[in-house]
């Protein structure tokens, strides 16, 4: 008989046997739908052997026409779920995101002018007719609803002849792009690195790069370049642009939309369930050429990849910190290894680990020094809050003030960046000093003065903002404590009354159409001073901005996070980046308290480089990643007693290794987290140590009740 090893997209330990009908066709990749336990799953042949019938399976119930997952991914699930510590199915699930792709898509019948003029004419008719000539085909019930009459009458013309039928997928196909059409002249520079990178893809084997250049510089325009390159030389080559903010998306679409006169495929959480299954069915086939998406692209099933862009590669947002812990720019570079591509990382601020890896030769290192045309990078200047601090009430310097003061005078746009949501970051009662936090989570509530609403950031849970203190119950206590943009908004709508003044985060843009709105109206001088969180830091290209204020640089620099000072660098520099980025020159002015840090030195000099060699020297000191190797193990129970007794118990259970430093448990920063108590263990080893396999010993010799959850995160980047 033939056996089917078929994974399902669960946290299963391996695959199932299952026996294969004589009728039924199947190969190592194809999607199956198989009994599992008292229901029918879908899941994917993992591999195929021949065995004497000497015990009963049950058979496969159905194998979908979709073209099989290629043996590369595959491989790159089983590797991804090994390096990871987990297991395949949870990886393969990622990969099976919209289950309604694997059937074709459905059909419905359109309309359009027929050949025939009717026997007739009627003012419905005269209506219909008129609608249908204006614009595409459309179903029946849009034509009626256009034209103001019932179904019925669209249906009689189109049996008189008057109108065409025919039927249409509800999911049509992509456009094909062009990869003739002619984009921006580039500059000498960006020819240079337009002309490595397209010799790289024409190898036909793996290379990494690294597209090292300031913001500004035309990063996309160059690898637009190779990908032209890679879909002229493969008419089945698929290309995978990876970008760290949703927020980003539609801005990036529109450019390859211009670009290759095609809309790429997306992929993101913020799509609807048709537009995924849409995309999905076409990436699975093998017939979406151009894909652009948030880091869990990276998982879908291409048939031909043979381009990965990571843009931003340095961004934080590209670590996944929830069910399968992966960072995806390292899972990108190890895809396109398996895949035989070229792999593109870019970014002005490259990540500490990336600029290693260029200096050790196994990236190749591309730069861009300056921006094309008369642009050239804003002048930033640290403004010392010890020396010229904000009068009471206020959180803007003097100096800020009134440098927002002259650039709306002289017409031109200003952005104000705070990585705070909501109106104050803590909301006390001036009676008793009680701090409010959400319930059973040790995280504090922000006020949001817009909504009138006390949120938590961390879990999503809200209330009304009360009264009275919920602790002592003084009426009218609660004060908003420390500055969010909403606070930001309102000082600078008493500075500047004329001006037209916006918010811009993740709470005043919900969706995809709202930020588009917002971007568009900054583009087009709508707006005068924009305040906005990290959403704001990258990506957007506002020809009139001139003006970058940030309200409070050392926000970043708390904590133990090893990559603080890296990760503030980076972002403060991305948001200066947005000055001056057309004709007229820009300037940032950067409110910092610890004037004399590195990361601020650094900024106010442009001298990225000297700053990543002191971080770079500091972390090989120490022997930090990337020059060791780090993993955090996280272990949450319903109360204290239960978390102690099995923190202890799993720290007794650590194997002996060499080298290996396991630290803890201890109390996590966010010690109650929806009401679960959280320890956390650090474990550090050198680099030549397999830090996944040593993790992966360790947890399964583990035998803990179903109250006590475990999570491995391997290279982890939050310390809460």
């Amino acid at each position: 008989m033939v056996i089917a090893r078929v994974l399902f997209p669960l946290m299963l330990p391996e695959p199932f046997d299952y026996d294969v009908p004589d009728a039924m066709s199947v190969v190592p990749g194809s999607y199956v739908r198989a009994p599992l336990g008292k229901q029918d799953r879908v899941g994917l042949v993992w591999g195929l052997r021949t065995a004497p019938s000497d015990r009963p399976l049950k058979p496969l119930r159905e194998v979908f026409e979709t073209a099989p997952m290629t043996d590369t991914m595959r491989r790159f699930i089983d590797f991804a779920a090994r390096y990871n510590v987990a297991a395949p199915g949870q990886v393969l699930a990622m990969a099976l995101r919209a289950k309604g792709g694997l059937a074709p898509s459905a059909s419905r019948t359109v309309y359009s002018p027929g050949p025939q003029p009717p026997t007739r004419l009627t003012p419905a008719r005269t209506a219909v007719l008129a609608a249908a000539s204006n614009g595409p085909p459309r179903v029946a019930s849009v034509l009626a609803a256009e034209a103001g009459v019932t179904t019925s009458v669209v249906k009689r013309l189109a049996e008189t002849g008057a109108l065409l039928a025919r039927p249409e997928d509800v999911d049509p196909p992509f456009d094909p792009p062009d990869p003739d059409r002619k984009g921006f002249d580039l500059s000498p520079e960006q020819a240079d690195a337009a002309r490595a990178v397209t010799g790289a893809t024409g190898r036909g084997m793996f290379a990494s790069i690294l597209l090292d250049g300031v913001t500004g510089s035309g990063k996309t325009e160059v690898y637009f370049e190779a990908i032209s390159a890679v879909l002229k030389a493969d008419p089945k080559a698929q290309i995978l642009v990876l970008l760290p903010e949703i927020a980003l998306t539609q801005a990036v679409l529109e450019r390859f939309q211009t670009r290759f006169d095609a809309e790429p495929a997306a992929w993101h959480s913020g799509l609807s369930e048709q537009q995924r299954r849409r995309s999905w069915r076409e990436i699975a086939n093998g017939r979406a050429r151009i894909i652009v998406g948030a880091r869990s692209a990276l998982f879908l099933p291409f048939q031909t990849l043979s381009l990965i862009i990571v843009d931003e590669e340095h961004d934080t947002s590209y670590k996944q910190e929830d069910g399968v812990t992966y960072q995806a720019r390292d899972m990108a570079v190890m895809r396109a290894k398996l895949e035989d591509a070229v792999i593109i990382l870019a970014s002005a601020t490259p990540a500490l680990e990336t600029m290693v890896n260029a200096e050790q030769g196994r990236y190749s290192r591309l730069r861009l020094s300056a921006r094309p045309g008369s642009a050239r990078l804003p002048d930033i200047d640290l403004i010392d809050m010890r020396a010229d601090a904000p009068e009471r009430g206020q959180w803007l310097s003097p100096t800020l003030r009134q440098a927002l003061t002259q650039t709306l005078q002289a017409s031109e746009q200003s952005l104000l960046f705070l990585n705070r949501r909501g109106y104050a970051p803590l909301v006390i009662c001036k009676s008793c000093g009680e701090r409010l936090k959400s319930p059973a989570t040790d995280s504090w509530l922000t006020e949001h003065r817009y909504t009138g609403r006390l949120v938590c950031h961390l879990t999503g849970w809200s209330m009304p903002k009360p009264s009275h203190c919920p602790h002592c119950q003084a009426e009218g206590a609660l004060m908003g404590v420390g500055p969010g943009v909403e606070r930001v908004a309102e000082e600078v709508r008493i500075l500047l009354p004329a001006a037209r003044v916006e918010v811009f985060s993740s709470d005043t843009a919900q969706g995809g159409t709202a930020i588009r709105d917002i971007i568009a109206r900054m583009a087009t001088g709508d707006i005068d001073v924009l305040i906005g969180t990290q959403i704001v830091a990258k990506g957007h290209n506002f020809p009139n901005l001139t003006l970058v204020g940030i309200i409070d640089a050392d926000s970043g620099l708390q904590g133990g996070d090893l990559r603080a000072g890296e990760r503030t660098y980076q972002l403060l520099s991305q948001v200066a980046g947005r000055a001056g980025r057309a004709e007229r020159p820009g300037r940032a002015l950067v409110q910092t308290y610890q004037p004399d840090n590195p990361a601020m030195q650094a900024l106010a000099r442009a001298d990225r480089d000297t700053f990543l060699a002191i971080e770079r020297d500091v972390r090989e000191e120490l022997q930090l990643p990337p020059f060791g190797r780090m993993a955090a193990l996280i272990l949450s129970a319903p109360d204290a007693e239960t978390a102690t007794l099995f923190g202890r118990k799993i720290a007794e259970a650590a194997p002996n290794g060499e080298d290996i430093t396991v630290y803890g448990p201890a109390p996590a920063p966010i010690g109650i987290l929806r009401g679960r108590l959280r320890f956390r263990f650090l474990i550090t080893a050198p680099k030549r140590v397999d830090l996944s396999a040593y993790m992966t010993r360790w947890v399964a010799q583990l035998k803990l009740p179903a109250a006590v959850r475990l999570s491995v995160d391997i290279d982890p980047y939050s310390f809460l």
